[in-house]
């Protein structure tokens, strides 16, 4: 038989991956907070059910999927009135996409234990191109078995699947991946300056730098966005600087210094201030041209 699935949050990245999932031939049913957003209703013209509550939504389903924002819109989905907690059936495996760092993933997955719920963190990286593609990197931790009993699925979704150990680990590989994503910006918005500077097309630096050691995926695919100013949203500046903030605060009791992260969070937060806060992470570029610094 095959399984059922529920998928909570069918925002930018949520709702290709459960069109994905459909296109599999998997039965997939969802719930968003705000049921009339365009992505929702591509999701549902691609066939996935929405129901109109979580309990519905989750009731009789084996794997549970959530691709929300914050720690708190997490614990929302799972813990709350109506959630996934009180209304998922005994033993069903939550699967959750989103970015929460290491202590809330294994408060969670604590949790849930006394409850005969599993439970896997298994944030992604690629962006809106790697969800709609199915090219997605995800990242997971959790109990081995429930990762082997789990990777079909996943494989619908992501291009690479890591297993990463324990509950926690993904998270913790998520934010080392997201110091480098926000790093990563900083020396593309450079590079992309001096070119102007020099007179060079930026077309011509991205074409001959992403070959060789200086390339990268931020300057392979948002390169061109930055030259055409193209600030739309694969990945939002709200959400690289909350992925920040859990850097920051996964490391407060220790000694070490990022000064990278300190730099390219100011960076974001200048665009934010802006009222870029849903635009792109290359709108990062905006904090070069259009600020004092």
């Amino acid at each position: 038989m095959r399984s059922k699935l529920a998928f909570i949050g069918l925002g930018v990245m949520g709702s290709p991956m459960a069109i994905n999932l459909l296109q599999s031939s998997y039965t997939v049913v969802g719930w968003n907070r705000t049921p009339n957003r365009p992505l929702v209703e591509k999701a549902a013209q691609a066939g996935v059910q929405i129901f109109p509550t979580i309990a519905d939504a989750v009731k009789d389903a084996d794997f549970i999927f959530i691709c929300v924002s914050d720690v708190e819109d997490v614990k929302a989905v799972i813990f709350g009135e109506g959630g996934i907690a009180d209304n998922a059936k005994s033993n069903a495996l939550i699967v959750d996409f989103s970015t929460i760092g290491t202590t809330a993933a294994r408060d969670i997955s604590a949790q849930l234990q006394p409850r005969n719920l599993r439970f896997m963190d298994a944030p992604v990286s690629g962006g809106d191109i790697g969800a709609q593609k199915g090219t997605l990197t995800i990242m997971v931790g959790g109990d081995k078995a429930d990762f082997d009993q789990c990777l079909p699925l996943l494989q619908t979704m992501g291009k690479k699947i890591v297993y990463c150990g324990t509950v926690g680990n993904g998270q913790a590989v998520k934010l080392c991946n997201q110091v480098l994503c926000a790093v990563h910006m900083v020396a593309l918005c450079e590079a992309m300056q001096v070119a102007e500077q020099l007179d060079l097309d930026p077309n011509l630096m991205i074409e001959v730098c992403s070959s060789g050691a200086a390339g990268s995926w931020a300057l392979s695919n948002l390169g061109a966005k930055i030259a055409e100013s193209d600030f739309a949203p694969g990945f939002m500046i709200k959400h690289i600087l909350k992925d920040l903030r859990l850097v920051q605060e996964s490391l407060a009791d220790t000694d070490i210094n990022l000064p990278g992260v300190k730099l390219s969070d100011r960076l974001f937060k200048i665009v934010q201030d802006m009222g870029g806060s849903e635009q792109g992470t290359q709108a990062m570029i905006r904090a070069y041209k259009e600020s004092s610094m």
